[in-house]
């Protein structure tokens, strides 16, 4: 999704309606100024080249400014196309050469200054050029990014896996648009899992790593019997990701991520197993208030040999423990983008506090789209805007 959107699975590019070959020109429709959905673009550089015309025309001849026409193109370059920019580069010439012609000989601006409008308008179509290559370059990696996001956080449908969910990624680097943080939900032969987590570090390391574990999640969370077995599944992954990156004598050889596992069994339907990989506890939120979910007793994923270098197979997991789910209850899960956002004063944000006093004005906030938005909107305005880190927002309640 975008870095500031709310989905069920995510926004949808705007290029992906328009063919490769079109994406130049979408790119200069959306960047150029518009009245009504059209381009009015065009407009600044011809008042110029009129406004000019009209001031030489209406002084007298110690005030010549015929050879300020060479910013006409200038202008266009800045805000056209290449074929605009060119256009008015010879409307320049041709306005010159006529304004140029009405006066006697001796006040003549001459071919000096007509040499400069010429090479003024060469210039600014080379640079409109330019311009436009970057621009060109810069839709592409755009749209790199966003098929990263896409793949790292992939669409998913409302209702998803016999359940209701939203989520908010908020990216720190709004131009990268996707980091560490990852969630997912996988409907499977024995119940829906959903994973969200945090990759400690940021840049494209962390996406790998989200990447690969999020991979192992899709398949596991769909196969196996049991929620220990898939936690297993992603104690190792990131392990050997880790050892890969080792290998590669990459400097990220000691990434870990921490991350909520949450099963909700199909025989079961008014419970949820967690295991809880160092991530934030998760709070539930229901029409009786708000409670956390005391499951904080592991270690990040990749971490687990710290505990028990010995365990069978060199895997050691948190406890998995079952909880009770009532109806209308949702199950409100955030990065530490959300708890460790600091306002002036350097205060954190209270997350349980600020969602017990909605809930207490509003029972209707209990539903996931509406819960995500509020914590969004608060942690926002609690930070002035400003976020240290990447922040996700991820709620599910069973339909």
């Amino acid at each position: 999704m975008d870095p500031v959107s709310v989905a069920g699975g995510g926004g949808e590019r705007l290029l992906d309606r328009y063919p490769r070959a079109r994406r130049r020109d979408v790119l200069h429709r959306q960047q150029m100024l518009r009245v009504r959905g059209r381009s009015v673009a065009w407009v600044p550089p011809l008042l110029l080249l009129v406004g000019i015309a009209v001031v030489d025309l209406h002084t007298g001849e110690e005030f010549r400014i015929v050879s300020w026409s060479v910013l006409v193109p200038g202008i266009a370059a800045a805000i056209c196309g290449v074929w605009t920019t060119a256009l008015y580069g010879a409307l320049a010439l041709v306005t010159y050469l006529v304004l140029d012609s009405v006066w006697p000989g001796e006040f003549l601006a001459g071919l000096p200054d007509f040499v400069l409008v010429a090479i003024g308008g060469v210039l600014a179509v080379s640079a409109c050029a330019v311009r436009v290559r970057a621009e060109a370059h810069m839709v592409r990696m755009r749209d790199i990014a966003e098929t990263t996001r896409r793949t790292v956080l992939r669409p998913l449908p409302v209702p998803w896996g016999g359940l209701d969910h939203a989520a908010v990624y908020l990216a720190a680097d709004v131009d990268a648009r996707v980091g560490g943080d990852f969630y997912d939900i996988q409907p499977g032969l024995h119940g829906t899992r959903v994973l969200v987590g945090d990759v400690q570090g940021k840049g494209l390391g962390a996406v790998e790593a989200a990447a690969a574990l999020l991979g192992t999640f899709r398949e596991a969370g769909y196969h196996e019997r049991e929620l220990r077995t898939v936690a297993e599944r992603l104690e190792v992954r990131m392990r050997r990701h880790r050892e890969h990156m080792s290998a590669l004598g990459r400097t990220d050889g000691d990434r870990f991520a921490t991350a909520v596992l949450l099963g909700f069994p199909a025989e079961v339907g008014d419970a949820v197993d967690v295991v809880n990989f160092g991530h934030e506890p998760p709070l539930v939120a229901g029409p009786g208030g708000v409670r956390v979910l005391p499951v904080a007793d592991g270690l990040p994923l990749g971490l687990g040999e710290l505990v028990s270098p010995g365990a069978p197979g060199g895997v050691s997991l948190p406890s998995l423990r079952r909880f009770p789910l009532a109806e209308g209850e949702t199950l409100l899960v955030t990065t530490d983008g959300v708890t460790e956002a600091r306002n002036a004063g350097g205060e954190f944000y209270p997350l349980a506090e600020e969602v017990t006093r909605m809930l207490a004005v509003d029972a209707r906030g209990v539903r996931p789209r509406r819960l995500v938005v509020f914590v969004r909107d608060r942690v926002l305005r609690h930070s002035g805007g400003h976020l240290a880190d990447d922040t996700t927002v991820f709620a599910v309640r069973r339909l």
